[in-house]
């Protein structure tokens, strides 16, 4: 099959850190050229892929500080994307509601992955432009702010089995992973440790325009408990080592999380969770076997208690069994297959 894979312009493919979708798309893109397809990715230059690379820009525009304008890069893709959609039997996006005017007008099959949060208002009106328009959700909790939309399915995330995996090492700490912001929750993961007596280590992004959340909020609380040390953002070859070594990976969010790719990462190196119910959380951690899912701070001490009665094992099986690149990229591929063979509408008919 002859694939697109159109990737954002944040980032690489794959990220040098933080980066989530940019991590999906990788993952998808490399398994589904391991199974024998064609795949072009659309991505910045410095992206580093198996398939054909068809590159955007020369970087990602994180790193690039001269850039004013991004959606400026993304209109500009678009129109290339188009010129060549010919060449493809299917085209996925990964970039939001930008393909959805251009690509709703032609006739190579499309579909869009939403990796964000849904439940803003703006995002129901320009979604609900295009009623025909596929679309894959990364949860059925995401899904919920517009419920009516051409869902085609839910894909889970996966990721490469061998990428991150359990290590020798003792547990001596709880680890917190991703990004410095409000509703991620690393205040209350300061607090949860805290009670618990047990250090904290938190590897960890913080984009500017959290800046002044963490040295406001968060910098003062690392500051007044010594048991919290602030590694900052990490790479894949670090996380299995970093993870490994953690009783628990603490996900105390306090927003509708889409999916919340840092739980199956934890799961890879067979730690477990403790997240709150939030999101798509009860849709990725099974309670009792890779992790405990809590309604609050006080539930998250209580279960800190019982997280290492837990299988590491069994937290690693149930990665293999449900998060793997392998099994994302087969689900995919049910998609495009069932959008080329027309099982549901991808044009308007004109006048309609």
């Amino acid at each position: 099959m002859r694939i697109a894979q159109i990737a954002p312009l944040f980032e690489a493919v794959p990220p040098k850190l933080y980066g989530g979708t940019e991590r999906v798309v990788y993952s998808l893109t490399e398994e589904l050229v391991a199974m024998g397809h064609d795949v072009t990715l659309f991505a910045s230059g410095d992206s580093v892929t198996s398939a054909t690379l068809a590159p955007m820009r020369d970087q990602a525009i994180r790193l690039d500080p001269a850039v004013k304008d991004w959606i400026a890069y993304y209109m500009r893709m678009m129109e290339l994307v188009y010129r060549r959609a010919g060449e493809f039997d299917v085209l996925h996006f990964h970039t939001d509601y930008f393909p959805l005017s251009l690509f709703s007008r032609q006739p190579t099959p499309f579909v869009t992955t939403l990796h964000g949060r849904l439940d803003l208002p703006e995002f129901k009106e320009v979604y609900e432009t295009f009623p025909d328009a596929p679309f894959v959700s990364i949860s059925d909790h995401q899904r919920r702010p517009i419920p009516d939309l051409n869902w085609v399915r839910t894909v889970l995330h996966g990721m490469p089995a061998r990428l991150l995996t359990p290590q020798p090492v003792a547990q001596r700490y709880f680890a917190f992973l991703g990004r410095v912001s409000p509703e991620k929750g690393l205040d209350k993961a300061i607090r949860i440790s805290a009670a618990a007596g047990v250090q904290l280590k938190v590897a960890a992004k913080v984009d500017n325009a959290d800046r002044a959340y963490y040295e406001q909020e968060i910098a003062p609380l690392i500051a007044a408990n010594p048991h919290v040390e602030f590694i900052g953002e990490i790479n894949d070859a670090q996380k299995p080592e970093f993870l490994s070594g953690a009783h628990a990976l603490l996900f105390p969010i306090d927003w509708p999380e889409p999916f919340g790719l840092v739980m199956i990462e934890s799961m890879a190196c067979g730690t477990p969770v403790i997240a709150f119910n939030r999101g798509s959380v009860p849709e990725v951690i099974d309670h009792g076997v890779t992790g405990f899912i809590v309604p609050d701070e006080a539930a998250a001490i209580a279960a800190v208690g019982s997280i290492d009665k837990l299988d590491r094992r069994a937290v690693r099986a149930t990665f293999d069994r449900r998060f793997t690149a392998r099994r994302m990229a087969e689900d995919y591929l049910d998609v495009y297959e069932e959008l080329i063979v027309g099982r549901r509408p991808l044009l308007r008919a004109v006048g309609d």
